[in-house]
């Protein structure tokens, strides 16, 4: 079973990304928020693979955080909700949206997200309230000197190939000036600020 892919970024969709691995070009279904954060072609990327087998199909579905991994996988959990759909269901809500509006139960902002009807909504507050909340108190419980938010972040900045250091110093100075209200906001915010020309020569390997 593929868990991780690295390689270069041979073609990009908006819902898919062909990775080059020595020679052997992967097709990989992305959410939205990957494909928003990901490099130029050629270019290498890291990524966690879920990989689904059917009997008429083998998919790989690929993240760059370990959250959004986890939530994907637990989406799958939920009754009526396959790998197509919770993949939508990321590409139409952020995680940091995503998990109080389940949480919370609110149908209206569920049922807004394409593809998700009343019924679905329904199942997945029911069957994944109680989970998310799990998972939200082991992530809170030890005691941290970075936020989860923080480490995802980091985290795709160094698959994109950044050094370690300067994406710690430029999410701590975005985090300091307020830039913290989504996953994808922020990583956002730090690509800007570390495509600034005075900071390219702070990428891996040059």
């Amino acid at each position: 079973m593929i868990a991780q892919l690295r390689g270069q970024i041979a073609d990009k969709r908006p819902n898919q990304l062909l990775v080059d691995v020595n020679g052997v070009g992967y097709l990989v279904h992305i959410p939205l928020s990957t494909f928003y954060a990901l490099g130029d072609l050629h270019t290498e990327v890291t990524l966690l693979v879920h990989t689904h087998v059917r009997e008429d199909a083998f998919s790989l579905f690929g993240f760059l955080t370990s959250r959004e991994k986890h939530i994907f996988e637990l989406l799958l959990s939920a009754s009526g909700v396959g790998p197509v759909l919770a993949l939508k269901i990321l590409s139409g809500m952020s995680v940091d949206d995503l998990v109080p509006a389940i949480r919370s139960g609110d149908l209206v902002r569920l049922t807004r997200i394409p593809g998700v009807g009343k019924k679905t909504a329904e199942r997945m507050v029911v069957e994944l309230r109680d989970k998310l909340a799990a998972l939200e108190a082991a992530a809170s419980t030890p005691p941290a000197s970075r936020g989860g938010l923080e480490s995802d972040v980091i985290s795709a900045l160094l698959n994109l190939g950044y050094e370690q250091r300067a994406a710690e110093k430029v999410v701590e100075n975005l985090q300091s000036n307020g830039t913290a209200a989504s996953f994808e906001v922020l990583l956002r915010a730090a690509l800007q600020a570390l495509s600034n020309p005075n900071r390219r020569a702070q990428r891996a390997g040059e």
